[in-house]
């Protein structure tokens, strides 16, 4: 997520009560998760296993609950609470803001795009030309929706990331300031819900068709011409390269890539990165003539077993 225009640390220090080390008007562009952050981004970190990833990671400004030392051309923000305050930037620079109409007068729609009734529109949605949008989807604000695009019925597009942090008195969620990005000629069918990113932009390539009930986590990027069917579910910050397929009830963890013209066999967890150009099956996942050969070999264990006591 970038900021209207660039601010000091000296001037984010003050919006969220910590201390900084560093030149007072050292330029901060925006704040990211730390596996989009870019030179002059803030990244968070707050537990000493992640030390080193935030520090050594492309942002150039660490917000960090300890006083380290700090790395050559980068500044810090230190805070007893880094997820407190991270919240708080996001709050100061992409606050919810409240409409009470069905279509906020500051989304922008393209030419022969169809909102059917009971749909709602979100603040700074841009919407391309001659989509449909059925009736009761919700498109929650800084959506950007390709040309045509077609939205069914009950899809919610930019609902909260699913973040929190496990305190005593109960789960903290992790705000989300970023969008949901739908590039042309793409088909999200009926009940799908995309999150929108913490900071960043979670993506729906351009082609990729989407069957009834999927749900996709948040800052996760599927690209171009991928087709996914009922009922997946995808963690967030997953990375589905082209032309992949996935079968209907396919589950994935965080934070792995999917390469490209994969195909994933029904039911199937996809619980580490998986080679392009493959077909795969089972949990965990693996490839399926390995898999098939595996079940093919368990079959004869009873015919050794019985020749062994024979």
């Amino acid at each position: 997520m970038k900021f209207p225009k660039p601010h000091t640390l000296e001037q984010i220090a003050n919006l969220i009560g910590c201390k900084f080390i560093g030149d007072a008007g050292f330029q901060i562009l925006g704040m990211n998760e730390i596996h989009v952050v870019e030179p002059g981004d803030i990244v968070f970190v707050d537990h000493p296993k992640y030390y080193n990833k935030a520090l050594e990671s492309a942002a150039t400004i660490v917000l960090i609950n300890k006083e380290v030392e700090c790395p050559e051309g980068k500044a810090l923000l230190v805070s007893d609470d880094p997820f407190r305050d991270f919240n708080k930037l996001t709050d100061h620079f992409k606050p919810f803001v409240a409409s009470n109409v069905s279509i906020s007068p500051s989304s922008k729609i393209g030419k022969n795009t169809v909102i059917q009734p009971n749909s709602f529109i979100g603040h700074n949605v841009t919407i391309g030309d001659n989509c449909i949008i059925h009736s009761n989807v919700s498109v929650y604000d800084d959506a950007i929706i390709g040309d045509n695009v077609t939205l069914h019925s009950g899809v919610v597009l930019g609902a909260n990331a699913f973040y929190y942090k496990n305190r005593p008195e109960g789960f903290d969620r992790l705000k989300s300031g970023g969008r949901v990005v739908i590039e042309d000629n793409v088909d999200i069918g009926a009940g799908c819900t995309i999150d929108r990113g913490v900071s960043g932009d979670t993506i729906i390539g351009e082609g990729s068709k989407l069957d009834n009930l999927i749900q996709v986590g948040h800052d996760t990027v599927i690209g171009k011409k991928c087709l996914i069917a009922s009922q997946v579910g995808i963690a967030g910050c997953v990375v589905i390269e082209d032309e992949v397929t996935l079968w209907g009830q396919v589950g994935t963890t965080s934070g792995i890539t999917i390469g490209k013209k994969a195909v994933v066999q029904g039911q199937s967890g996809v619980t580490k990165s998986i080679e392009g150009g493959k077909t795969y099956w089972g949990t965990p996942i693996q490839e399926v003539r390995l898999k098939l050969k595996e079940m093919a070999s368990i079959k004869q264990i009873p015919n050794i077993l019985k020749q062994l006591k024979n």
